[in-house]
């Protein structure tokens, strides 16, 4: 991979933990050998939130002129749940409320839209990936063509998505300062927009996270 995809690789690097986790990689073999045999395509799931907020990071200015980010106090955010393929394709989906059952199935639906053929979805153990909305969804007939497999326990480090989050963060969105959602709604929709296109970059964000994919 280029320059440009090496230092991405390092803004994408998610939180690791120490010490090797072989129950975790265990499943995600078997989720890639599921996903070889049944023609499925991977895809990392993953929710975040983005804060009015700016991330502040280390930037240039002329000598003798500290940068300042003048923003009020609040914590108003945007909830976003985003998909990531192995192919390096990216979905996003983005709203002011906290997300539900009924939301993540929402998005289910999208992959289905967007993503040709059988799924084999990957993400973590979170209570609204269990309810009985997801349930239902698949048994009403998404289990046709969607297979979810979990990850075992706090695993931030086997999913990719953590490192389009840090992406998105660190560097698309870095010591921007946005007055409300709606304009937070847009900078992320372009950021979102920019990154899509540098499949490279995404795909950093697999060779960075313990993913054995």
């Amino acid at each position: 991979m280029g320059a440009e995809c090496a230092k991405a690789g390092r803004a994408c690097q998610p939180t690791r933990r120490s010490g090797n986790h072989p129950l975790e990689e265990r499943t995600l073999a078997r989720a890639q050998k599921k996903a070889e045999q049944e023609g499925r395509t991977i895809i990392f799931v993953d929710e975040s939130g983005f804060y009015l907020l700016p991330m502040a990071v280390r930037t240039y200015a002329p000598v003798g002129h500290t940068p300042i980010l003048r923003v009020k106090l609040t914590h108003d955010h945007l909830s976003v749940i985003g998909a990531i393929t192995t192919q390096g394709m990216l979905v996003f989906q983005m709203q002011e409320s906290s997300y539900h059952g009924e939301d993540v199935v929402r998005f289910l639906r999208l992959l289905l839209h967007k993503v040709s053929g059988k799924l084999l979805v990957i993400w973590d153990g979170a209570s609204i990936h269990r309810g009985q909305a997801v349930k239902d969804f698949l048994a009403r007939g998404a289990a046709k063509r969607i297979h979810l497999e979990r990850l075992p326990g706090y695993a931030p480090d086997l999913n990719p998505e953590e490192g389009i989050w840090n992406l998105l963060k660190r560097r698309e969105l870095q010591n921007v300062c946005c007055h409300d959602l709606a304009e937070l709604t847009r900078e992320l929709q372009w950021a979102k927009g920019r990154l899509r296109h540098r499949r490279e970059t995404i795909l950093a964000c697999f060779a960075h996270a313990d993913c054995p994919l």
